[in-house]
């Protein structure tokens, strides 16, 4: 007797794939920006602390960095509306950021700025108070022209570094949060508790390199897979490297050291 296909295993009625959710996500993160832009910004926190206020972009900024012991860089794979944009963009990016100096540009922009976050803090007597609202209107980051214009010369910019410098070029050269949760990662690296990552199994691997060429973060996957070092600190937790392999050469999950 013939086994008949369940409904559940139909094509038709077939769950949503891990990067159509990821895509989803990332789309809604993007379009919802007028009201999140002001909770995610380095410079309102900078305006906060010149205050002796810690803003919810401030917040954020922290939860980033312990969330990143667990989960590092999950936030950029899923989450940023600027890795969501350049995303977007992606179709017009005709080339990777090469390996480099250009990788360690974002942890002077960091250090700069943590610095000039410490100096306006201490020149308004500390932190004073607690304002996750801080500078929004009504809980809205943009509600009238002149935040717009920023913010569309904020996205010309990430364009820019994007389409000179490749494949989300903003966030591998110049973005301010990235080093700190690479700083968790590595934290989470020397410590050795579970965390979610990639591991790879070369000996499944076929050379067909989709992982590479699918990378959002234009990384060398097949070669990471090839040594069997899947850790590096500009991976974004996407998982796209997993999803496109054929041969399931790579898996993304929770790993031990």
């Amino acid at each position: 007797m013939t086994e008949q296909q369940s409904p559940g295993n139909s094509t038709e009625n077939a769950a949503p794939s891990r990067q159509t959710i990821r895509k989803w996500i990332l789309i809604i993160s993007f379009v919802l920006l007028p009201v999140t832009l002001f909770y995610i910004s380095p410079i309102i926190i900078l305006m906060g602390a010149a205050e002796g206020v810690a803003t919810g972009s401030m917040l954020l900024f922290i939860a980033n960095f312990i969330l990143s012991l667990v989960v590092a860089r999950l936030w950029c794979g899923w989450l940023c509306p600027m890795g969501a944009w350049q995303e977007i963009c992606t179709p017009v990016m005709k080339h990777t950021v090469q390996d480099g100096w250009r990788n360690y540009v974002k942890y002077l922009i960091t250090a700069a700025w943590l610095v000039l976050l410490g100096y306006l803090f201490m020149g308004a007597g500390g932190i004073r108070a607690i304002d996750p609202f801080y500078a929004t209107d009504h809980g809205l980051s943009i509600t009238s022209v002149e935040p717009l214009i920023v913010v569309i010369v904020i996205f010309l910019i990430i364009f820019a570094a994007a389409f000179f410098m490749g494949r989300r070029g903003f966030c591998r050269v110049l973005c301010p949060i990235a080093p700190l949760m690479i700083i968790g990662r590595k934290i989470r690296n020397l410590a050795g508790w579970p965390a979610l990552g990639l591991t790879a199994d070369k000996a499944k691997c076929i050379d067909c390199n989709k992982c590479s060429n699918e990378c959002p973060m234009g990384l060398d996957v097949h070669g990471m897979v090839k040594d069997e070092k899947m850790e590096t600190p500009e991976c974004i937790d996407c998982a796209t490297c997993a999803d496109v392999c054929p041969k399931g050469a790579i898996t993304f999950g929770i790993k031990g050291r």
